[in-house]
């Protein structure tokens, strides 16, 4: 008997390739404005590193804007400033109390820039998913006692499961450039 652990721990990994690409590719831009595009941004505060999220609230007047209202008024400056240094290229507006990012509509070059970064992401969570494989079939290979038929069924059946997760990886691409490309 193959230990199904094998299976189990591969199915895990995946699994969090999976989820991992969903946040990167939540955290890409679109014509919309949403909280997510901002878990990569840090500032400096209270002698640390932290996330902004952690030091503001964070909401959404209206689809293309967001509001960003900190705990303590002295870090707005801080925040201010990591928004700026950051890839996000968009002017944050500080009115002393709040910081607004107000959203551009995308045009049409930079849609295709978006939608192939998360082409690009997507293909490296692939990447992993086979990395993950071969590790779990090379796993199953070693097992010296083992019945050869028994290996074989645990092989196929970790690729059937390699081929249901691009499966949704590519489901999962598919939604975010559509949600890119819109207008």
């Amino acid at each position: 008997m193959i230990d199904p652990s094998i299976r189990r721990n591969a199915e895990d990994k995946m699994q969090k390739t999976r989820e991992s690409l969903v946040r990167e590719l939540a955290a890409i831009r679109t014509g919309r404005a949403t909280p997510a595009i901002l878990d990569r941004i840090t500032v400096e505060a209270y002698g640390s590193m932290m996330p902004i999220n952690q030091l503001a609230t964070i909401g959404m007047p209206d689809a293309r804007m967001l509001a960003i209202q900190p705990f303590d008024k002295k870090n707005i400056t801080a925040i201010e400033k990591a928004i700026q240094k950051s890839d996000l290229g968009i002017n944050p507006v500080n009115d002393g109390m709040t910081i607004r990012l107000v959203f551009p509509p995308l045009n049409e070059e930079r849609r295709k820039d978006l939608a192939k970064q998360a082409k690009k992401l997507t293909e490296e969570a692939k990447v992993s998913l086979r990395n993950i494989r071969r590790d779990a079939i090379d796993t199953l290979k070693k097992l010296k006692d083992a019945p050869e038929d028994e290996v074989k069924r645990a092989q196929d059946d970790i690729q059937k499961l390699l081929d249901k997760n691009i499966d949704e990886l590519g489901k999962v691409y598919a939604a975010k450039e559509k949600e890119i490309m819109e207008i």
